[in-house]
């Protein structure tokens, strides 16, 4: 029998490990209540949606660093969706 894979950390990058600072995951760790997540606002390359590995799909966000060097990249984005 194979073990699971763990579940990616909610507060790093699922891309380069660094911190997403996800204002949901700020919130949820720490109780203070938190504004509307820097995501939201953002617009995501369908190629960097593509490079998410599928285990952390809809579990950590994407960090700022990595939607900005995919948005000098890639033009074609897609709507924000959660991180």
């Amino acid at each position: 029998m194979t073990a699971a894979a763990p579940l990616p950390d909610p507060a790093r990058c699922p891309l380069c490990g660094g911190d997403n600072r996800c204002a949901m995951e700020i919130e949820r760790a720490t109780g203070v209540p938190q504004g509307p997540c820097w995501c939201m606002d953002q617009h995501f390359s369908v190629d960097l949606l593509a490079r998410l590995p599928a285990q952390t799909r809809g579990q950590a966000c994407i960090c700022a660093r990595c939607v900005a060097a995919s948005a000098a990249t890639q033009p074609d984005c897609a709507p924000a969706a959660n991180g």
